[in-house]
């Protein structure tokens, strides 16, 4: 099993220019004109769940949580034919 200072070793790194372009998208969608869709919620929402993770949840699975549908009827039909990676509250 791997030490906390060899998981850092190995994925520090790679996270820290993840989370960089994570702050660059949302200062892109700041800089720019014209109003966010539900997916800006739903992405802040996501971070709020990475920080603060419900009890007995792990980050990634709150994070997974703050993207999905939880609604549990069946749709009628499809309205697109591709996914948007957020659900778009009713």
């Amino acid at each position: 099993m791997p030490t906390k200072k060899e998981i850092q070793d190995i994925y520090f790194m790679d996270a820290r220019f993840k989370l960089l372009e994570i702050a660059s998208f949302l200062d892109r969608v700041d800089r720019h004109e014209g109003e966010a869709d539900f997916r800006h919620p739903a992405f802040a929402k996501a971070l709020e769940a990475m920080q603060n993770p419900p009890a007995g949840t792990t980050r990634a699975q709150a994070v997974h949580l703050a993207f999905s549908d939880h609604s549990t009827e069946p749709a009628e039909s499809a309205g697109i034919q591709f996914a948007f990676g957020a659900h778009q509250e009713a």
